[in-house]
């Protein structure tokens, strides 16, 4: 059987529109799982090894803001785990889609899952004999906010046959990190483009030339 993995991850929340939280992202990575990626984990995990974070989730917002297990670590050596993190991609055959809504236009929570769930139909029909080559689609996420569980679960239930989900735990899966990464990275991309960086963002980042060059050049090769 043809399987189709699909791992999920989200930035941002359902409440009222926020200057520093200006958008509502939805990431999906898409993997074959006819196409074996354990020697490029492997030796992303190796490299992280060497880095010194060994078994190390990946979480990149925090990352880029020196928070949470990443507070007191220079900007050097947080810059280095995110280029692993590029290089990972780089040699993955994967695709990804991001689909966003800018919170400012929306009403409420509902009127915001209705918008969400308008794009997700809109690319699940753009590509639907792309997903009809599977036997089938598994979507792995983390169940971390309600609205998108009930968005995946209606849309892909009502265009594709033989959908399954599964609740993930972000550690247990580098693609769902990746997914992770690649929200990140499109909300840093829409800030860019509305010229709100914040001075985390600016510090890691440096200018906009390296954050397309080094960063979302390489996305682009891998998007849908």
């Amino acid at each position: 059987m043809k399987e189709l993995s699909i791992f999920v991850d989200e930035s941002g929340d359902f409440g009222e529109y926020d200057y520093h939280s200006p958008y509502y992202i939805i990431s999906m990575v898409l993997h074959d799982q006819d196409t074996d990626i354990s020697n490029d984990i492997k030796l992303f995990e190796n490299e992280l090894n060497n880095l010194g974070w060994v078994n190390h989730c990946v979480h990149a917002g925090p990352v880029i803001r020196s928070e949470e297990e990443y507070r007191g670590y220079n900007l050097k050596d947080r810059q280095k785990i995110l280029m692993k993190m590029m290089n990972f991609i780089r040699c993955l055959d994967i695709r990804f889609k991001s689909i966003y809504i800018e919170k400012k236009h929306i009403n409420d929570s509902v009127d915001a899952a209705g918008k969400l769930s308008k794009l997700l139909s809109f690319f699940i029909r753009e590509n639907y004999e792309f997903f009809c080559g599977y036997d089938i689609v598994k979507i792995y996420y983390d169940n971390g906010q309600v609205e998108v569980t009930r968005i995946l679960s209606s849309v892909f239930n009502a265009l594709l046959e033989n959908v399954e989900f599964r609740k993930v735990i972000p550690a247990d899966y580098r693609l769902f990190q990746v997914a992770d990464l690649i929200c990140t990275l499109k909300l840093t991309e829409l800030k860019m483009q509305k010229h709100i960086l914040s001075k985390s963002e600016w510090y890691f980042f440096d200018s906009e030339r390296t954050l397309k060059k080094n960063y979302l050049k390489t996305l682009e090769k891998k998007e849908m």
